[in-house]
């Protein structure tokens, strides 16, 4: 079966993003993750027709998850999905890609007559760069190095397609996209076409496509392709500015169409999409600035110990310190995990289905739902036509539902992590101590 393809863009190609560099500031600490350096190994499960699930050309579809190829003997840390492609971190700082590569985001030369996009394989580009964390978009894959710089491969999209990663176009292999040399990159997360940044000292950058308000810097007038200001505007990394000018963060997240950070004083805020109340702040109204939201602010039991966020196309699951999981925004297909009467919500509901197993994780696609428990068990719930549940049938689930199998058994195997795309999942895995 031929895998399915995107139309290439036929977009002039403008001048190249600058390099943006800033002052010294104080230092801070990074996000904890520690639980990135437990190792594993991946497995994935769901619709995977252009490669995305790593299992070879045969295997186009699992509703179970299997153990992904090409991933043998190494120590795999971190696992993310992109729309329609899949990324592995290995403890050695080495980055593995597989999946559909039209439009760049393998980061690697591949050959489709080979079925070299369904296995995993590795970007050869950076193999001398330490890479400690990766992000994934619909077309899109970041990286961030151990000396704090960021770099990419792929290309944003909008409503009217093909965007670029930079102002002269997609990339194929991976380039420099943000190194502040004075005030390094500690975190990275990607929505659907756009990507946020956290320094050290507490700033925020974005870039990408900035129609539904997801960069947080760009007013509407200006939010399609940069308006009069051009690409640069969108794709260039800057600064995103807060009415508060000075306030420092110690977190970010990024859901499809939406960016989530937690300040320094334990303070959430958001802005992107928010038709669906999926932000948290009571009403429907898309937000192109940072707007502080005092629902899920509250959430927060103290400085030090900050929620969590994931978010999809129209809802968002929220995570607190004690490890209770809340939901907000759409209801349809039973992303929320609040019952198959559940409605639209615009202030976070928590999920009791989850009350005696408390949550270490969570991750959502565009529509489906995913929870990692202290003990290492995997929940899904939401949209099940794509089989992204693991459940093994293709029905959606209204509630959360233990995800097990022959490669996932929960007196043998402890999941470490899980994220969605499009159509699959993937999560990272360890066996037992017996």
């Amino acid at each position: 079966m031929p895998a399915r393809k995107r139309q290439p863009s036929k977009r002039k190609a403008e001048e190249p993003a600058k390099e943006v560099v800033g002052k010294k500031k104080e230092k801070r600490e990074a996000p904890d993750t520690s639980d990135r350096r437990e190792t594993g190994h991946v497995l994935a499960l769901g619709q995977g027709d252009v490669g995305q699930l790593g299992l070879g050309e045969d295997i186009l579809e699992r509703k179970k998850p299997a153990i992904v190829k090409g991933l043998d003997d190494l120590e795999i840390v971190q696992v993310e999905c992109g729309g329609m492609h899949t990324v592995a971190l290995a403890k050695n700082g080495k980055v593995y890609t597989w999946g559909c590569n039209d439009e760049g985001a393998l980061g690697r030369v591949t050959s489709s007559n080979d079925g070299e996009e369904f296995t995993a394989g590795p970007v050869q580009d950076i193999e001398t760069v330490n890479i400690v964390m990766v992000s994934a978009g619909d077309s899109h894959t970041m990286a961030l190095s151990d000396k704090g710089t960021v770099f990419g491969w792929g290309t944003y999209r909008d409503a009217s397609g093909q965007v670029g990663l930079q102002a002269d176009g997609m990339k194929h292999k991976p380039t420099v996209i943000l190194a502040l040399q004075s005030d390094p990159i500690i975190k990275i997360a990607s929505g659907n076409d756009h990507t946020a940044a956290l320094t050290t000292s507490g700033k925020i950058f974005t870039w990408g496509c900035a129609e539904q308000g997801q960069l947080g810097r760009i007013m509407g007038c200006f939010a399609s392709r940069g308006g009069r200001r051009g690409l640069e505007y969108i794709l260039n990394p800057k600064q995103v500015r807060d009415k508060k000018r000075g306030l420092k963060f110690k977190d970010i997240f990024c859901g499809s169409y939406s960016t989530f950070a937690i300040a320094q004083d334990g303070s959430v805020y958001a802005w992107g999409l928010n038709n669906y109340g999926q932000l948290g702040t009571g009403g429907l109204e898309t937000l192109y600035a940072p707007v502080k939201v005092d629902s899920l602010t509250s959430l927060n039991s103290d400085n030090a110990k900050c929620v969590s966020v994931a978010s999809g196309q129209h809802h968002t699951i929220i995570l607190d310190s004690s490890g209770k999981v809340y939901a907000m925004g759409r209801a349809e297909y039973g992303r929320l995990g609040l019952g198959d009467d559940a409605k639209e919500t615009s202030n976070p509901v928590q999920v009791t289905a989850l009350d005696t197993n408390p949550i270490c994780k969570i991750a959502c696609g565009e529509a489906v739902s995913l929870a990692v428990s202290r003990n290492g068990d995997l929940y899904s719930w939401g949209f099940g036509s794509c089989l992204q549940l693991g459940t093994g049938v293709d029905e959606d689930e209204f509630s959360p539902t233990k995800v097990e199998g022959k490669n996932l058994q929960s007196e043998l195997h402890e999941v470490l992590g899980v994220a969605a795309g499009g159509q699959h999942t993937a999560m990272l895995v360890k066996d037992r101590k017996q």
